[in-house]
This record gives structure tokens, sequence and C-alpha cells, in this order.
């Protein structure tokens, strides 16, 4: 894609929603950090219910210990993968007490430290929680990256690093949440729904989809 065009890409993205918020619901970046942790593989819908009573009691590392592993697992039973994520959860908050003093890091490599942390979640919580211009590549990201022609890659970190290169950096704090939001709800995998996408004009995706028929 040119640049020209990379621009105006982002343009109309961020003119159509200015300030781009997560799906996912938080009170503070631990609970966002707990929050990404169990959204691998999940709706954040499903998480959002799961941990809404959840966040409600714990809001800190400390309270989750308290909480404990069993109690844990019954609030987010709902979820997938929820007995690994679990003990994940209750893995990273020992290690935030013990090494970080309750408080999220916010460097990446300590992130990826973290049990059940790889470098999608740590790009999530750097840019959701502190604002740093990180983008994290999850399957929507991937898709709308190689189908758009943005930035194409074989692997989330090719494509990550394609469009850390292409994004100007005035788009850069909320690239992130403008590709995932055109992936999840335009630029379908399925079905893309090209007829009203508002950058249909600079992306490579051929033959374009058209509207059903009423």
């Amino acid at each position: 894609m040119k640049k020209e065009h990379v621009r105006e890409f982002y343009s109309r993205l961020a003119k159509a929603n200015p300030e781009p918020k997560s799906e996912l619901e938080w009170g503070n970046p631990y609970q966002l950090l707990v929050a990404v942790v169990l959204s691998a593989q999940a709706t954040d819908v499903g998480v959002n219910k799961a941990t809404r009573a959840l966040f409600a009691a714990v809001k800190t590392p400390a309270e989750m210990l308290a909480l404990g592993l069993e109690k844990l697992r019954a609030h987010v039973k709902t979820i997938g993968l929820f007995n690994t994520k679990a003990k994940n959860v209750i893995a990273l908050s020992e290690i935030l007490v013990r090494a970080y003093g309750g408080e999220i890091p916010r460097e990446r490599e300590k992130l990826e430290e973290l049990p059940g942390v790889g470098r999608k979640t740590a790009n999530v919580v750097l840019n959701v929680a502190f604002g740093e211009p990180t983008i994290a590549v999850d399957t929507h990201i991937f898709r709308v990256g190689n189908r758009t022609g943005l930035a194409k890659g074989k692997t989330p970190r090719e494509v990550e690093d394609g469009l850390l290169k292409a994004t100007p950096d005035d788009f850069r704090r909320h690239a992130h949440h403008w590709l995932i939001l055109h992936g999840r709800y335009v630029c379908k995998a399925r079905k893309p729904e090209c007829w009203r996408c508002i950058v249909a004009e600079f992306c490579a995706f051929r033959p374009k989809t058209k509207a059903p028929e009423a």
C-alpha cells in the first residue's frame, strides 16, 4: 500500500472512531492484564461476563491471592481453558506481589516473563494501560494486515513489524484498536463486508464482496 494511501486509510478510521477503546472491561492495569490473559482463544464478551463479579471483589494481585485458585476457577469456569488460565493468573499475581510490590511492570521483557503472558498480551497492556504505541497482532489484525496489503507477513511478528514500519507516528497510539475493530466488525474472516468498508478503495483484497440482496 502506498504511503499516501496508508495515511488516508488511518485518517478515515480515525475520523469514524476518534478515541477507540478496548472492548474488555477493566478498572486498573492489573485487571486489564488478568482480562487479557483470560481472553486468549475467548471472546471479549465472554470474558467480561466472567470478570464483572470477579473484578468487583478483586482489584489487586494480593486480593487475587487471598481469593485463591478454587474461587477464581469458579468465577472463570465459563471461559475456555479456564483451568490453565486460572493457574497462570494466580502464578503471575504471586510474582507481581513478590517482585514488583503489586504493581504492573511497564517493560515488555518483564511482562513477558509472567506466566500466561506472551508478546501479544504484553503489547495490549502496554498500549491500553500505559499508552505505548504498540500493536498487538491477534487474528483480526493478522487478517487485516495481510488482506488489505497494509502489512503482509506469514507470522504475527512479521505483521507487527510491518505495521510498525508502515503506520505513521501520529496514528500508532490507536492503530491497534482501529485495526482490531475493523477486522472484528467489517473485514470479517469468512466474508468481509467490502460494500460498507470506508477504506475499501485502498485495499488489495479482490474481488470485493457485494451487499447481500434484500
